[in-house]
């Protein structure tokens, strides 16, 4: 933003035709300039001149001030708002060709005239899915969640034509931020609307898609900032229950596992972790494996085995990408509990949400020819099939929930959580997080041919990656039979290669404000409570977010994909889960030391530009 000084104007002359001659002595003349000079110039002469005696500052003309000849005083607050709006249409014709999705324009006689209205300080209760979204933040180029919002704000009457142009007039403020893909069955905006329509909150959703809701619009304090007053967040994170089956005994981190707890001597214990899915992968091999490369020739069934295992080295080479990212890639940080101010720059959405709302999936699209395989591609085509369907039959065990419940209650309390997130060291304060609650329901659901299992997490604030890194190392200690004190050992200084769990299965339930709600009736102001609300956003979890996660997973097999790519990676990254421990892994020397980069996905450092943003 510009300078608030007011800018220098031109002086009048010295010796101006309309006033009245003055005479003047050339021996005060020069008395003055002996007088300036004298003084080094520290405090300069009397009259105009005064204070221009510094170096490079003579002749530096002055406003002259009210009602003088010299011209009238530039209004402060116009001059701001002037700049202001000149470096916004600068950015927005540089960075987004002129098209923003943060500023409405209207025209100046259509502002002119709209009635002018009062506007008041509101806290406004949203749900959405965020598929099809660049998440909530609303930014110049992408199509996000708050785009969306803040244009049925101004096609609602909510926010006036005149501060359409610039979310940051209205003191646009969120309470969580979600990111790309990820869901939130409960999110509060706080902001100053216009809300003298007792049907505003049905006018605004007339204006949204169906997977975006407002829950409704309460009126708070003048000072109430909905992150600032947030105590605590409840996420949830869906996830199959396939996840917490043991790696592959073939895969790289299978044979891994096994050689360590031998050379340890510690298979036997190792073993008996693993005891309630005791030869799961034997079985599918003799039922499912077997009969398909039976029926091949010998020569093929070895083109076979020998394509599935490139395929495994091409995906996951260490030098390239992977062949295909998974869904993990529908978030890439982690929903991040901060309030980002609206810059000075205001960015802006169009008046209505566009087409582009609708998600990708729900678009309908020409089924492609299906090409014709090699006997060879077609065996890999089915092997792999069989593997994901045989993942899908799998029922967990009361005892598995309760050995992963076991994991989940490391993690209560205050610890320092360095090493699940990104840029922080084990000194830096703003790692110790503290987690109230995280409970897995002990009651799996079946959607189709899959078992899903429902974690809840309580905490005040999260880091960027922190709930996804945190369900990924209890995930992997289970399901590689390693000891539970690892997650202990994480909170040490000792830096651990974590992988963050497919950003899919990750929803913001709700945030809490209970500090506030108990000083509201002060103020004679209504609690912040999403339970008025129950009935409507159990509806909605079941039929736009529920149903979306099960859907890509059934279409991508997002989870299937991850625990595949990081159990045949062949490195020692995520070697801590083996009898070796923590020593066996590979210690990244910094926060700032580069990993492969088809492991940039699974550990949160892809490349992206996001920064951390919860505090």
């Amino acid at each position: 933003m510009a300078s608030d000084e007011i800018p220098a104007v031109a002086a009048a002359p010295e010796a101006s035709s309309s006033a009245a001659p003055v005479a003047q002595d050339s021996n005060d003349s020069q008395n003055n300039g002996d007088r300036r000079e004298n003084r080094n110039g520290k405090r300069g002469g009397r009259g105009r001149d005064r204070g221009n005696d510094k170096p490079g500052a003579q002749g530096k003309r002055k406003h002259g001030g009210f009602g003088s000849a010299k011209g009238p005083v530039p209004d402060k607050r116009e001059q701001v708002r002037n700049n202001r709006d000149a470096k916004r249409r600068k950015v927005i014709d540089e960075e987004v060709g002129g098209k923003s999705f943060m500023s409405i324009e209207f025209t100046p006689d259509e502002i002119k005239a709209e009635d002018r209205r009062p506007k008041r300080k509101v806290a406004v209760l949203i749900g959405y899915a965020g598929t099809g979204y660049h998440g909530i933040q609303i930014n110049h180029k992408d199509k996000t969640i708050e785009g969306d919002i803040f244009a049925a704000f101004v096609a609602a009457g909510a926010i006036s034509k005149a501060n359409a142009d610039d979310p940051k007039k209205s003191s646009l403020v969120r309470c969580a931020r979600t990111d790309k893909g990820v869901h939130a069955a409960g999110n509060v905006l706080s902001l100053k609307l216009i809300v003298e329509d007792e049907d505003i909150v049905e006018k605004i959703n007339s204006h949204l898609p169906e997977q975006i809701r407002i829950w409704g619009i309460q009126r708070t304090v003048n000072a109430f900032s909905c992150y600032q007053s947030c105590d605590s967040r409840w996420y949830e994170y869906l996830m199959p229950s396939y996840s917490l089956l043991p790696p592959q005994p073939q895969s790289f981190l299978g044979k891994k596992i096994t050689e360590s707890a031998m050379e340890k001597g510690v298979l036997g214990e190792h073993l008996e972790r693993l005891d309630d899915v005791k030869g799961f992968w034997e079985e599918v091999e003799k039922n499912d494996i077997e009969p398909i490369l039976a029926k091949l020739g010998p020569e093929v069934k070895a083109e076979v085995l020998r394509k599935l295992q490139d395929s495994n080295d091409k995906e996951l080479a260490e030098d390239g990408q992977t062949a295909k990212k998974d869904q993990d890639d529908v978030s890439k940080d982690e929903t991040a509990d901060k309030d980002v101010e609206m810059p000075d720059v205001a960015q802006g959405q169009p008046e209505k949400p566009t087409e582009e709302a609708k998600p990708a999936e729900d678009v309908p699209k020409e089924p492609k020819p299906e090409k014709e395989l090699s006997p060879v591609d077609a065996a890999v085509r089915d092997i792999k099939a069989a593997y994901v369907a045989a993942k899908r039959r799998y029922r967990i065990s009361p005892a598995r929930i309760e050995r992963l419940q076991q994991a989940l209650n490391l993690y209560l309390g205050t610890h320092n959580y360095h090493n699940y997130t990104v840029m922080k060291s084990f000194k830096d304060a703003s790692a110790k997080r503290h987690i109230k609650s995280f409970e897995a329901n002990t009651t799996p659901i079946q959607i189709g041919d899959t078992e899903w299992l429902s974690l809840k997490v309580h905490g005040q604030s999260f880091m960027m990656h922190q709930i996804r890194k945190m369900v990924a190392m209890a995930v992997m200690v289970v399901r590689c039979g390693a000891p539970l004190d690892l997650i202990k050992e994480s909170y040490g200084p000792r830096r651990i290669s974590i992988p963050k769990a497919p950003g899919l299965g990750l929803m913001l339930e709700r945030p809490m404000f209970t500090e506030y709600n108990k000083r509201a009736a002060g103020f004679d102001k209504e609690p912040i409570d999403f339970s008025k609300y129950e009935d409507q956003i159990t509806k909605f979890k079941d039929e736009h977010i529920y149903r979306r996660m099960f859907e890509v997973e059934e279409k991508e097999n997002s989870f299937h994909l991850f625990f595949n790519q990081v159990d045949n990676f062949r490195t020692d990254y995520f070697l801590w889960v083996t009898a070796g421990g923590v020593d066996a892994s590979h210690e990244r020397s910094d926060r700032t030391e580069r990993v492969p980069k088809a492991l940039e996905a699974e550990l949160g450092d892809e490349a992206d530009g996001v920064v951390e943003d919860g505090t």
